[in-house]
């Protein structure tokens, strides 16, 4: 696949290969989701309502839509070889514009601003930058190139109904129909892009490593919970007061939370789905792939920053001097910070139902738990409802530690097995470079 001018001299694109990895350009570009994240979260904390909340998941199952199309044409391209990275940047660029929009698209529908507008047309240019670069890479294969006509009326109709979401409420005289229309359009770009996926279905694409589509969703669901770690520091404010042994302890408490609920994933149940992403093949691969990771991942997702979001309000309380460390949590703290590892549990509960067809009974006990928790922790102080919501993950943990040890015994060997064979390799392939190298004492010329 040659190019020519300057795609001629950065190199051509390289195809992906089925063993490959995740490679530091595509972590670098995820910087950009990290700030989207932390935008999202800091939108919404500044006024917790309803319908703040309602526009924080719209915006982002767009972002995570945006996100599933970066994975897919990963699949088929190697993003850090030749001149990839180049459009790459551009795509980066367009999404940081997208990230800076967001807290002015749900503005005044009344006036025509332009964050909605930039919003719509930095979409566009994301989406874009992905189709040119697929169609690119698949021109040896017409196939492909079918199938993204496919999808282009997706890409069409999601991006003029953010426009008209930009465009349309300015000219209605009633702010609260305008409003309502606003964000009728932005659910139907939602439901437009998530039922084209369901509707195009597991054919023509190919899942060609499953090494690094598993990896890929491990990698932004990892930058998601870290992300929730950030808002409770910088949101609660903590890096702006004295320092004193109650905001400790509520830091303290939500990492220790947090790193219960990687654990809960990642100890046994991504493990385990990557190798059932592996052993799949075929249009099972792939339906397998857009169902655990590219759909119920959002769910998890939007469970981190819900917590995040009642973490933050707890710790701002907390940390608080004028507020009594003895008065209970007011505000929807407790909700959010309950409901949102609910909702991260049960996507998760379903990622190991669709990958691994198995359902962990101590999740549903600890979701019922947690369920039942809400209306004791909401006349808890906040360090009280942070410490029953983190007694809780915690508990989850250690039982599932017992309950589990069998299977998480053979699952460790087996993947240790794995690691130490692909080491082993790797070391001998590598030890190449070593056999025409100079003796120590021969001068080098």
């Amino acid at each position: 696949m040659r190019g020519n001018g300057w795609r001629g001299r950065l190199g051509p694109a390289v195809g992906m290969a089925p063993g490959a990895r995740v490679d530091r350009f595509e972590v670098f570009f995820d910087l950009v989701f990290v700030f989207s994240f932390f935008i999202i979260t800091r939108a919404t904390a500044a006024n917790i309502t309803g319908r703040q909340l309602l526009h924080a998941m719209l915006v982002l199952a767009v972002l995570w839509w945006c996100w599933v199309v970066h994975s897919v044409v990963a699949t088929r391209v190697r993003l850090g070889e030749g001149f990839v990275p180049v459009l790459m940047v551009v795509g980066m660029a367009a999404l940081f514009c997208f990230a800076l929009s967001l807290p002015q698209a749900f503005g005044d529908p009344m006036q025509t601003a332009a964050g909605p507008i930039v919003v719509a047309a930095s979409y566009l240019v994301i989406r874009g930058v992905h189709l040119v670069l697929y169609w690119h890479v698949a021109q040896e294969r017409p196939g492909e190139r079918r199938l993204l006509l496919k999808y282009s009326p997706e890409l069409v109709a999601s991006t003029v109904l953010l426009l008209g979401a930009a465009l349309i409420p300015p000219h209605i005289e009633h702010p609260a129909m305008a409003a309502m229309v606003r964000d009728g359009l932005w659910v139907g770009v939602v439901l437009f892009q998530y039922s084209s996926g369901l509707v195009a279905g597991a054919w023509g694409w190919m899942v060609t490593s499953a090494e690094h589509w598993t990896e890929r969703y491990d990698l932004i669901l990892i930058i998601a919970l870290g992300e929730s770690i950030i808002s409770v520091g910088v949101g609660g404010n903590l890096l702006g007061q004295p320092v004193t042994w109650p905001a400790i302890t509520a830091a303290v408490l939500g990492i220790v939370f947090t790193a219960a609920l990687w654990w809960t994933h990642y100890d046994v149940i991504a493990p385990a789905a990557r190798i059932a992403q592996h052993a799949a093949l075929g249009r099972a691969r792939v339906a397998m792939a857009r169902d655990a990771y590219a759909y119920l991942h959002l769910v998890m997702i939007a469970g981190v920053i819900l917590f995040a979001l009642g973490a933050e309000e707890i710790v701002r309380q907390v940390a608080d001097p004028s507020i009594s460390l003895a008065e209970p949590a007011h505000g929807p703290g407790v909700p959010l910070l309950f409901g949102g590892v609910i909702c991260y549990l049960c996507g998760g509960m379903l990622f190991q139902l669709r990958t691994l067809h198995t359902l962990s009974w101590s999740r549903v006990g600890a979701v019922l738990l947690l369920a039942a928790a809400i209306p004791v922790a909401a006349h808890l102080p906040g360090l009280g409802a942070f410490t029953l919501l983190t007694a809780i993950c915690v508990a989850l943990v250690a039982v599932e530690m017992v309950i589990m040890a069998d299977a998480r015994r053979a699952l460790r060997e087996a993947a240790l097995k794995e690691r130490t064979i692909y080491e082993k390799y790797e070391a001998a392939w590598r030890a190449r470079w070593h056999e025409d190298a100079p003796d120590d004492d021969e001068p080098l010329p």
